[in-house]
């Protein structure tokens, strides 16, 4: 009796202390928690909005803090929502999370930081984890072993995770995170953060995957079926301009437009900037004032489909 016994208290611990790290990672205090909320907070905000066309920015943080979905709808007269996400949420997760979204009529901007064009199979750190957080588990064709270790681990918080926590209710009296800040109701960000270390320029090493050209044509098919279009577009990053990184980013382009419309990109640069003032706490991510910029960019290259929608509709 003494041994099973043991071994059921031993199962019964685990599981409570597996569930609180869930509770903790999930749902209130990780960073996957306020990833979570991000996520569910754009998604509701653009569920709510009835207009024969919207426009849907779809990206990972290159798209989420280098737009300005207010300063573009300005400029366009329809209703657009940043649902810019997290790279690391990885291709294949983030484009099937935001097609329960697209509606008929639509517009689907998306705009692919390197980091999620060149991954090799589109599932990345945090693609499992945000499928079990946002209630569905396995989403991106995660193998079951993937997906096992994925689960486990997710009721498991980082030593890391928890101390910046215990500081964080010391010093501030809540739990934050890099996700935590408020987002407007057209999922634009409240909040800059702003780069503490020095600068050094970003290099891309190499051109689009094999996967990355299958995933997004299979999204643009996806897209089209729910009456949709789909748009393309480089993201803006403080990089390097050497002769690498342009035939890379050559190469990119001419892959992106053999799927979709390829708008808003200077065809010398390949929207590698050389400027950092422009940039936030990333090479990705823009300040204010390069969001104004890059969001009249934005509102030019979309305003030829826009008109399309309304023509269409007379």
């Amino acid at each position: 009796m003494w041994q099973p016994f043991k071994l059921g208290s031993w199962l019964i611990t685990a599981g409570v202390a597996w569930s609180l790290g869930y509770i903790y990672n999930v749902h209130h205090g990780g960073e996957l928690s306020f990833l979570r909320k991000m996520y569910e907070h754009k998604m509701a905000v653009a569920e709510q909005v009835q207009a024969p066309t919207r426009v849907l920015i779809v990206g990972g943080s290159g798209a989420n803090y280098a737009n300005s979905a207010a300063a573009i709808e300005a400029g366009l007269g329809i209703p657009v929502f940043n649902l810019g996400l997290d790279g690391p949420v990885g291709l294949n997760v983030i484009l099937p999370s935001i097609l329960k979204e697209v509606r008929p009529g639509d517009i689907v901007l998306l705009i692919p930081e390197d980091l999620i064009l060149l991954d090799d199979d589109g599932l990345l750190e945090r693609s499992v984890p945000f499928g079990i957080a946002i209630g569905r588990p396995g989403l991106g064709d995660v193998p079951p072993k993937q997906l096992a270790e994925g689960l486990l681990l997710v009721g498991t918080p980082t030593l890391r995770g928890l101390t910046k926590s215990t500081i964080d209710l010391i010093e501030k009296g809540e739990m934050t995170g890099y996700y935590s800040d408020p987002f407007t109701n057209r999922g634009d960000p409240t909040v800059t953060k702003v780069r503490q270390g020095k600068w050094w320029k970003w290099q891309i090493k190499q051109p689009i995957s094999d996967h990355a050209i299958d995933r997004i044509t299979e999204f643009r098919e996806q897209v089209e079926a729910k009456g949709a279009t789909l748009v393309l577009s480089l993201p803006w990053v403080y990089a390097s301009t050497e002769q690498e990184s342009i035939t890379n980013m050559r190469k990119i382009a001419a892959e992106l437009e053999k799927i979709a419309p390829l708008i808003a990109y200077d065809q010398e640069t390949f929207n590698l900037k050389s400027d950092s003032s422009l940039f936030a706490d990333t090479h990705h991510h823009l300040l204010p004032d390069g969001r104004k910029i890059r969001a009249r960019e934005l509102a030019e290259g979309l305003e030829p489909f826009v008109n399309k929608d309304r023509t269409q509709a007379k």
